[in-house]
């Protein structure tokens, strides 16, 4: 059990999807690689690489993140589920991504494959892996939501059939914003926690799903990059794009536990949208494509 073919994985494909992006979007994302030292009381030690984009010619602002940070004290967060853990030291790594295009016609995405691993006093080594993919259009596309769940569906295919639909429905349910009882968006895959049949089985489920990504949302975005818009949608666009803020800071654990374990704060948060407007008590009119996103894709279901 070793955590440096997962390490190895994980930089090449962070490089592989930053390389198509930027042939989509037409300019570089800037590379950022960061360092640091043992934080207090030895938690935060890491190091990483951050691709950024930032008003690209497709897309408004894009994150491509690879971490790997050790401690001596297991986060709060971590430990929760596991409290036998507590007081362990441990290591984590992973590549997490969102994208936010400019057009309101194409979708926001999010992809994150990652792998814990807390070292006993005796030596022993308890591991886990976690991730997913999935899709937040602003407009939706049944088309484009049949295309994401199928990639899904290819991606867990050389697994146990009965995993596509669990982890569908953990996506549907951990994507899910309680106080405001509505979902983020029209889901795809999530999984944590998983550490069963072993090791090198968890790890090449994980490099399933990141090896899937680029076929599940590339063909979108180029698709609807270059679909006209007005103020309208841009405006709308914005607004739901708060959703996004809220669920990042309320809800998602990889966030929460970033912050927790002293993480570095710009990586972390490079998942916002550039530009978020809210609104006091706002619902879409009836009979409009606004409304449709609530009534048609802001719903559970099964799309393939």
């Amino acid at each position: 059990m070793d955590s440096a073919p997962v390490k190895q994985y994980l930089l090449q494909l962070q490089e592989r999807i930053v390389d198509r992006l930027e042939q989509i979007d037409g300019k570089k994302f800037l590379r950022d690689k960061w360092e640091r030292a043992t934080g207090s009381g030895g938690i935060g030690k890491g190091e990483g690489l951050s691709c950024i984009i930032e008003e690209g010619n497709v897309l408004e602002r894009g994150g491509v993140a690879f971490s790997h940070v050790q401690g001596d004290k297991m986060p709060v967060s971590a430990t929760q589920h596991r409290p036998e853990l507590a007081g362990c030291s441990w290591e984590a790594m992973g590549v997490s991504l969102v994208m936010h295009p400019r057009n309101p016609y194409a979708p926001t995405s999010h992809c994150n494959v990652r792998m814990f691993m807390a070292h006993k006093p005796d030596g022993e080594k308890v591991f886990w892996f976690g991730g997913g993919m999935d899709l937040t259009p602003y407009y939706g596309f049944e088309e484009d939501a049949k295309h994401f769940h199928q990639i899904c569906k290819n991606s867990l295919a050389p697994f146990d059939p009965s995993l596509h639909p669990k982890l569908k429905k953990w996506c549907d349910e951990y994507f899910f914003l309680k106080h405001r009882n509505e979902p983020r968006g029209v889901g795809g895959i999530f999984f944590d926690d998983m550490s069963e049949p072993d090791f090198d089985s968890c790890f090449a489920i994980q490099q399933s799903v990141g090896d899937h990504y680029l076929s599940a949302y590339a063909p979108i975005l180029e698709k609807r990059k270059d679909t006209p818009y007005t103020e309208r949608e841009r405006d709308f666009q914005l607004y739901r794009r708060g959703r996004y803020v809220e669920f990042n800071l309320v809800v998602d654990r990889g966030t929460i536990f970033g912050l927790q374990s002293n993480g570095r704060t710009e990586s972390i948060l490079l998942s916002m949208p550039p530009l978020v407007k809210w609104r006091y008590d706002w619902h879409p009119e009836k009979g409009t494509p606004e409304a449709e996103l609530y009534e048609k894709y802001l719903v559970p279901k099964d799309w393939i």
